[in-house]
């Protein structure tokens, strides 16, 4: 569930930018990226990387189009919004540390955490979760440079990516469980 609720800050802009319009979105998605972060260093706990980079990513795009104004359609905004989840998760691997491992770790025995099981596990999520990402992102391209294809191809490729994500992400554990014989 706390894997969920990282991603808040894209239903706050999902949400606010389809009923007031991309600024008031973007603004929403960074307080709501803010307040977790807020959240997990008042409850002394340690920040986690998709935490952080939603904080930065909406912050960052906020700031840039409150000040720049730019002329962004509803496709722009959700092609720079998807492609820097992308960019966080990626960077998450390419650092060593795939951003589902530190949601895992609040579901799994301490004595786990630095097993080559554990990690290998969490690659793999981590993987799972860039490529429903890059479905977004390749879902965006296509919708804003070719307008003639309607629009619920883009949502439901983004509702499939995105469940399949969630699915395989509560699969993948219990079957590496099952190998294991436990």
């Amino acid at each position: 569930m706390n894997l969920l609720l990282g991603f808040a800050p894209f239903i706050a802009f999902a949400l606010v930018d389809r009923a007031v319009g991309h600024l008031e979105g973007l603004v929403a998605g960074a307080v709501v990226a803010v307040a977790l972060v807020a959240r997990e260093v008042l409850a002394g706990r340690s920040l986690k990387i998709l935490e952080i980079g939603t904080a930065i990513l909406f912050g960052g795009l906020a700031l840039y189009a409150l000040l720049a104004r730019p002329a962004w359609s509803i496709m722009d905004v959700r092609l720079r919004v998807d492609a820097g989840l992308l960019l966080i998760v990626l960077v998450s691997l390419l650092i060593g540390r795939p951003f589902t491992g530190q949601y895992a770790r609040d579901s799994v025995d301490p004595a786990l955490w630095t097993s080559p099981r554990f990690h290998k596990t969490n690659v793999v999520i981590t993987g799972v979760w860039a490529l429903a990402f890059a479905v977004l992102v390749l879902a965006d391209l296509i919708l804003i440079y070719r307008p003639d294809i309607p629009q619920h191809v883009g949502v439901w490729a983004t509702i499939a990516a995105l469940v399949g994500a969630f699915k395989f992400t509560k699969w993948y554990p219990a079957q590496m469980r099952r190998a294991d014989g436990g």
